[in-house]
């Protein structure tokens, strides 16, 4: 009798459930290939005809004024966001520090999260030691933890000060830009009004150190090279990622600013911000040295967020961009896809 029963419910149930998980599978898969094969296309395209952002947009190095001194520098807000970063707080700090750029035209703004009161005063001292070398830079703290990342983004852009800014740059706390990140960076939303953000891509300094960061290193040189390469160049748009990026402070104040909704507060930021018209660049010629996770657990987390994350922003945004008149249809389908490639990534 109970064999007879699994035998229906296998029949009527199971089976038909997993043909149509198959098929779904099979969807997704499609829906991989073809975009694939159009972001090879399109890196294919930039390779051949040299399609660099300097010739698509203009690009004018700084030089100070004769007249006006530095005063033709904009005013840069470099942000750091850190929690309990003990062995990476002093090279990026150090390295924001460094960055060239006329100091009274730069503010870096440390967004200490730290709930170690031994990390905590190690930051301090790190921020004072650079204002004593003329650097204004403001160690900035809160008494609680809310919207985590974002909370702190959204905490350190109410500071009067940063109203004084133009554009921000933000890494994490273990990135270490090159002195003159500004220098290539900046220029392309000096002589591009429309654009909102530049984006440098990363480099891995411990890429080689086992297995798992090597892996790690060809999957996001891949997002890199054709996924955000592909973006910038047909589109103007790509996700933003958290990091290594200049974003224009009146785009950013036109999309609302930080919300802490979603674990991916940086592509929630970029799709509110494409849909009110603006353009994003990427650079692949500026790299930004970073760490890998080389340890499982740092690897599982990170990965959670970065699959959670968009499907949920999909769902919460879903209707905002149908309601958008303008770029309804591309924000669609392109948060479709990258939701469905996600999900596909997932299940496998």
């Amino acid at each position: 009798m109970k064999t007879m029963w699994w035998r229906d419910m296998r029949s009527l149930l199971i089976v038909p459930m997993f043909k149509c998980l198959v098929a779904i599978c099979l969807v997704i898969s499609l829906l991989v290939f073809v975009e694939s094969l159009y972001m090879n296309i399109v890196v294919i395209y930039v390779k051949l005809c040299k399609r660099k952002p300097e010739k698509i947009y203009k690009w004018e190095a700084m030089q100070e004024d004769l007249e006006l001194g530095n005063q033709n520098f904009p005013m840069v807000l470099v942000q750091i966001p850190m929690y309990n970063e003990r062995e990476v707080f002093q090279l990026s700090i150090g390295a924001a520090c460094r960055l060239i750029w006329p100091l009274d035209r730069l503010i870096v703004q440390v967004l200490d999260d730290s709930t170690d009161p031994t990390i905590m005063e190690m930051v301090s001292i790190e921020c004072g030691k650079w204002a004593t070398k003329g650097i204004n830079i403001k160690c900035e703290r809160r008494d609680n933890r809310n919207g985590y990342k974002a909370g702190a983004l959204k905490q350190g852009m109410r500071h009067s000060y940063v109203k004084t800014c133009t554009y921000i740059a933000i890494f994490d706390a273990d990135f270490q830009p090159e002195p003159d990140y500004l220098e290539r960076t900046v220029p392309f939303l000096i002589h591009n009004p429309e654009l909102a953000l530049v984006q440098a891509r990363w480099k891995f300094v411990n890429a080689k150190k086992c297995l798992m960061t090597r892996m790690q290193e060809m999957s996001l040189n891949y997002h890199f090279t054709a996924e955000q390469e592909s973006g910038s160049t047909r589109h103007a748009f790509f996700g933003f990622n958290g990091t290594a990026g200049v974003w224009r402070l009146a785009a950013m104040e036109e999309a609302g600013g930080w919300k802490d909704r979603t674990t991916v507060e940086d592509m929630d930021l970029a799709v509110r911000v494409g849909l009110h018209g603006w353009k994003f660049v990427f650079v692949n010629d500026v790299s930004v040295k970073s760490e890998l996770p080389s340890q499982f657990k740092a690897f599982r987390f990170q990965q959670h967020r970065w699959s959670c994350g968009p499907a949920n922003l999909f769902r919460k945004m879903t209707m905002e961009i149908i309601r958008n008149k303008t770029h309804q249809l591309f924000f669609f389908v392109h948060y479709e896809k990258q939701t469905s490639i996600v999900m596909h990534a997932n299940l496998i």
